[in-house]
């Protein structure tokens, strides 16, 4: 990998972690337009870290009040009614189901799993369910002509059934084009959430699964060396700081605006890979991945 493919795809990263159009698919997209090999399910794990760690610090507070909570009530069992220690215990039940199925699944998600016609499909699928989803929330928001809105729920209401569909949806975005924000932000609304409550709770659980993969991908690579170091590193760097910003803007974005713009866009990215696959313009499997 040189260091402008390192450069351009950990901007892609980036700019597409948190937004619910898959940055999986994103990375993989861009090196076949490019003619790069595929940077592979290492490289995506690797520059995960670099965005989560904008996770990390834009959500610090959140995530130093759950944690505090969190330790607090393994001894003291009044404080496990606690909100924050409440989402701590959740965020672990709702990481279980992407920590198995990451890890039964490993040889799928870096082969099968990355033909550019499953993520044509799963980008298309996946953009709907977005779609209905955000239509549902927006007839709560603003009633109708025979009913008044509809309160939804904040992250004070979450309980382990939800937790557990949260992290079902989050284990979804195994598949490169599912998006792992898009499928918890849907499942979020579905389950009748705010949409800033959806995105912020995405965000939360994503950390220690996105950080597990990452430290599981540093170690398996350490040991077989099939990972250009420097520009994976710097790729990462890159990641953070564009991730950093999105964030930004996307919690103030969601507050008042709708997620259709997304929406078609997964649409038309989807039918135009299917298009291009079809006309033999793309090969719809990965070149082999380089160090």
């Amino acid at each position: 990998m040189s260091w402008l493919e390192s450069l351009i795809l950990g901007l892609v990263q980036g700019l597409t972690e948190f937004l619910p159009v898959s940055s999986s698919a994103h990375l993989r997209l861009t090196a076949a337009f490019a003619g790069w090999q595929d940077p592979g399910a290492a490289f995506t794990a690797i520059t995960q870290i670099g965005t989560e760690s904008a996770v990390l610090i834009y959500f610090r507070k959140d995530i130093a009040n759950i944690l505090s909570a969190w330790f607090r009530s393994l001894w003291d069992k009044s404080m496990r009614h606690d909100h924050d220690a409440r989402t701590g215990w959740l965020v672990i039940v709702g990481s279980i189901p992407i920590g198995v199925l990451g890890v039964t699944l490993k040889d799928q998600i870096e082969g099968p799993f990355r033909d550019l016609r499953v993520t044509a499909t799963t980008l298309i699928v996946m953009g709907l369910f977005l779609g209905v989803a955000d239509r549902l929330t927006a007839r709560d928001e603003t009633g109708g002509r025979h009913r008044l809105p509809k309160q939804r729920k904040t992250l004070r209401d979450l309980n382990t059934k939800d937790g557990l569909v949260y992290g079902l949806c989050q284990a979804l975005a195994l598949v490169p084009g599912v998006s792992r924000s898009g499928a918890t932000i849907s499942g979020g609304l579905f389950l009748g959430y705010r949409r800033e409550a959806a995105a912020r709770y995405s965000f939360l659980l994503a950390v220690p699964a996105v950080l597990a993969s990452g430290a599981f991908e540093l170690k398996d690579a350490a040991e077989t060396g099939h990972v250009s170091w420097g520009p994976t590193l710097f790729a990462t760097v890159i990641a953070f700081a564009s991730g950093y910003a999105v964030i930004a803007w996307f919690m103030k974005f969601i507050s008042s605006k709708s997620f259709m713009p997304f929406v078609w866009y997964r649409i038309a990215l989807g039918v135009a890979i299917i298009a291009l696959v079809a006309a033999g313009t793309l090969s719809p499997h990965a070149a082999e991945s380089g160090g």
